[in-house]
């Protein structure tokens, strides 16, 4: 059983927050990438740079060893469903879309997951005030995702939108993934394994659908794949594996919240994206959404902990 919020777990903690912005910025990074690359390539490069860096640091100055064949296995699997399908088909996406708004439909994410645990794994149950934060929250992002509809006409743009969800669905599984089967492993060597494995498998996918014509080296372009790589790819992946092992999972999705508003706000400031008052009024309800959620959690655990008091407390002798 994974330790629960109310132990200290600061370094968790802030590992989670850095999720929260930084990858809240990649998206306006891979908005920008993928208008100068071909989106599979541009995934594919940052991936194949980050990962094994990543790697052979951990496997010298940081002493690892080399995992067993049953780790790489699942390291692999977690690597192809969370940057193949998952980080990768939203770059592709954004060929069509806003960042701002492949980032709404990605903080859906801990829906998922909540959907995942409670009819599948059945682990994590929620309860009223987790569903209701997360409902409050969803709210939010259905508010912002509304400002966007008169483009639903075109048939691209769609396209987008539904691979961005087929993407969010990926990167669910594989979260959920990771934090069943690799308890085990370092989190900063198991993120170089998941963004090598992850690499390979965009290998066939690039050669199928990317247009290499398309090639742009400009300033701009090599600007946003260096960031993607060491910031958020190499920093903010380490981040997200170490909170998934050290914090409840469904805590740990809720960052998919807060990427939106950093997405949305940075994409109107840089790239001139729609930021109109229901979308800011959206990404209160989305902030609140998270405070009930968190709240819930502090309040679940705590009369969890009060009941276990309560039964395991020993009985006076007669």
């Amino acid at each position: 059983m994974n330790s629960r919020p109310t132990e200290n777990h600061t370094l968790a903690y802030l590992a989670l927050a850095a999720v929260c912005i930084i990858w809240g910025t990649t998206y306006l990074a891979l908005r920008v990438g993928v208008s100068h690359f071909p989106p599979f390539l541009f995934s594919l490069i940052r991936f194949a740079i980050a990962g094994p860096v990543l790697v052979a640091f951990m496997l010298t100055l940081g002493k690892q060893v080399w995992p067993d064949r049953k780790t790489l296995i699942n390291q692999a699997i977690s690597g192809v469903l969370m940057t193949t399908f998952g980080t990768s088909l939203v770059g592709w996406a954004e060929v069509y879309i806003s960042s701002g708004l492949a980032a709404v439909i990605c903080s859906v994410m801990p829906v998922w997951t909540i959907l995942i645990n409670v009819t599948i794994l059945k682990d994590e149950k929620p309860n009223a005030m987790i569903i209701s934060g997360l409902i409050l929250g969803l709210a939010g992002i259905a508010m912002i995702f509304s400002e966007h509809l008169t483009e639903f006409t075109n048939p691209l743009y769609m396209l987008g939108i539904v691979i961005t969800f087929v993407g969010n669905i990926s990167w669910a599984i594989g979260s959920i993934w990771i934090k069943r089967k690799n308890e085990h492993t370092n989190p900063f060597l198991g993120a170089g394994l998941q963004m090598s494995f992850g690499s390979l498998a965009l290998i066939p996918l690039s050669l199928a659908f990317d247009n290499y014509s398309t090639i742009q080296w400009t300033t701009e372009g090599l600007y946003a794949l260096v960031y993607i790589i060491v910031i958020g790819s190499m920093a903010a992946y380490v981040c997200y594996s170490y909170a998934i092992k050290k914090l409840p999972m469904t805590m740990v999705s809720m960052y998919a919240y807060i990427n939106p508003v950093v997405a949305v706000v940075l994409g109107w400031l840089i790239l001139s994206e729609k930021l109109t008052l229901p979308i800011a009024i959206g990404i209160v309800m989305t902030l609140s959404g998270i405070y009930v959620v968190n709240k819930g959690y502090y309040v679940k655990t705590t009369t969890a902990n009060w009941w276990t008091s309560i039964v395991k407390r020993p009985k006076l002798s007669r």
